[in-house]
């Protein structure tokens, strides 16, 4: 049986880490590994992480693609799974990336689905379409004939280990859309998937700025990576219009 690290980004994720870390407990098979990442929290989080005697790392650089991207290189499992502190996976993950992952297909994620305080059905909608017409806006060739699809990290992207370090892996210096980049170079691998099993993801960003709004910035970010905006100035715009 192929082993499965599960990589985990943390930074003062308090108010959601222990219930998706009890949900973690439950997977059925249980995976070969679970890696917390913390980037510096100053909250409770890296308290109740210990509580469940997991690995944890403590990243000497703040960020998700640095965080990831060292969970990536400590661990020892064949398959790398990138889960979000405010999502849950299926119970039965460690059976679906084990059959998911073929010469073919690389690099996949499953569909993302919103809960929590509000309705949306909307930013879910979105969350799976956006898989496809966003690397037809990057490049509608690779889109149309090479299997390019634009995963994000609420949906629990997962790749083979070798193939990870073969693409090169998350740049560490990226602020934001670290995950669409890395679905770039792994596309010159092979394929990517979109499949059909969900993960739900806490909707607590969503609900903050709105559904609309959210939605409008999502599209914003994305459209303006495509276009070639450096990282850097991104990452502020997103700040800014958030």
């Amino acid at each position: 049986m192929v082993t499965v690290s599960i990589i985990i980004p943390t930074y003062n994720e308090a108010s959601c880490i222990e219930a998706v870390l009890h949900h973690i407990d439950q997977l059925e098979p249980a995976p070969h590994e679970i890696i917390i990442v913390d980037g510096g929290s100053s909250d409770n989080t890296k308290h109740l992480i210990a509580a469940h005697q997991f690995r944890l790392i403590d990243s000497p650089k703040l960020g998700r693609a640095a965080q990831m991207d060292l969970g990536a290189k400590k661990a020892s499992g064949e398959i790398l799974c990138f889960l979000h502190a405010d999502t849950y996976p299926p119970l039965d993950l460690v059976n679906i990336v084990q059959e998911t992952l073929s010469d073919e297909v690389v690099l996949a994620g499953f569909r993302s689905i919103m809960q929590g305080s509000c309705n949306q059905r909307m930013t879910s909608f979105h969350n799976r379409v956006k898989t496809y017409y966003a690397p037809f806006i990057y490049n509608p060739y690779r889109a149309s004939f090479k299997g390019l699809r634009l995963l994000f990290g609420d949906q629990l992207m997962f790749c083979k280990k070798e193939d990870y370090t073969r693409s090169g892996g998350f740049n560490t210096e990226m602020e934001i859309m670290e995950e669409a980049d890395l679905c770039i170079k792994m596309n010159r691998i092979g394929r990517i998937k979109q499949i059909d099993h969900k993960v739900y993801s806490s909707d607590r960003r969503v609900a903050k700025w709105g559904v609309l709004k959210s939605n409008i910035i999502f599209i914003t970010i994305a459209t303006l990576w495509a276009l070639g905006v450096p990282n850097k100035k991104l990452a502020r715009i997103y700040t800014h219009i958030r």
